[in-house]
């Protein structure tokens, strides 16, 4: 787990839906096996995780303007076009965990 003044995080790679499942667990400050039912709702719950990952495909036409947000387990998950994942408290706190989408 992040200390709450430090409000990103670095490494991860993978596909979008990994990122936030990652970004929640640290977060959460639980290990990312441990982001499923019961305790945690499914992400297909809120999104479809294939359909998320093949909008931002590695494939050189993603859109570095592309943003998608949804809200997660209390968090306001944003997916942006340049590869990053960030989670904030829905509440508003600054505290966020940025993940990055590596290829």
């Amino acid at each position: 787990m992040h200390p709450p003044d430090d409000p990103s995080t670095t490494g991860g790679g993978g596909p979008p839906s990994q990122a936030i499942i990652r970004a929640i667990a640290d977060r959460e400050g639980v290990e990312v096996t441990d982001i499923e039912p019961p305790a945690y709702q499914p992400l297909y719950s809120v999104v479809n995780p294939e359909a998320l990952d093949r909008l931002f495909r590695p494939s050189g036409e993603r859109a570095a303007g592309t943003v998608i947000r949804l809200e997660y387990e209390g968090y306001e998950v944003t997916v942006r076009g340049d590869g990053r994942v960030e989670v904030r408290d829905s509440s508003g706190a600054d505290d966020a965990v940025r993940r990055s989408i590596e290829e």
